[in-house]
């Protein structure tokens, strides 16, 4: 179904999409509580971006950052409105762990909105087994966010 590959964030939809992904997180929070970054902040910080795909259309996005030697952060994961409900956020979640796995990582960390509009996405990482937790890494305590973990 979902075909996942890592990205070099070279192509037309996935920087459309990572400016729609910023787009959104700016109208929703105030910047001090955006914590998503543009394609070159992915870059500089070494994020690995995945997207997912069916054939040659584009159905999302989810990036790994390595915080340190055994702790990972999920960043920037979104699906295109026409894969909403189709399984894309959950194919990109699980090829994340499995990469943060083979990476050696013990753990891996989020942050995401406190908001109404971020329900799915806290439901869905609660269903593949992330609690809420404190800030972690730079972040700090914020009523917009909510913070989560899991053991890998």
């Amino acid at each position: 179904m979902w075909r996942i590959r890592p990205d070099d964030l070279t192509g037309d939809a996935i920087r459309a999409l990572v400016v729609e992904h910023l787009a959104h997180m700016h109208s929703l929070s105030p910047a001090e509580s955006v914590h998503a970054l543009d394609v070159s902040e992915m870059r500089h910080r070494g994020v690995t971006m995945f997207t997912a795909w069916d054939g040659t259309v584009l159905g999302g996005m989810a990036a790994l950052q390595r915080l340190d030697r055994h702790h990972g952060e999920l960043k920037s994961m979104r699906t295109t409105t026409a894969a909403r409900g189709r399984g894309a956020g959950r194919a990109l979640l699980l090829h994340i762990l499995s990469a943060a796995r083979a990476e050696g990582l013990s753990s891996l960390w989020l942050e995401t909105g406190a908001e109404d509009e971020f329900t799915a996405a806290r439901s869905l990482y609660a269903g593949e087994g992330f609690t809420e937790c404190g800030p972690f890494a730079d972040y700090v305590e914020d009523p917009l966010s909510v913070y989560m973990t899991r053991t890998l």
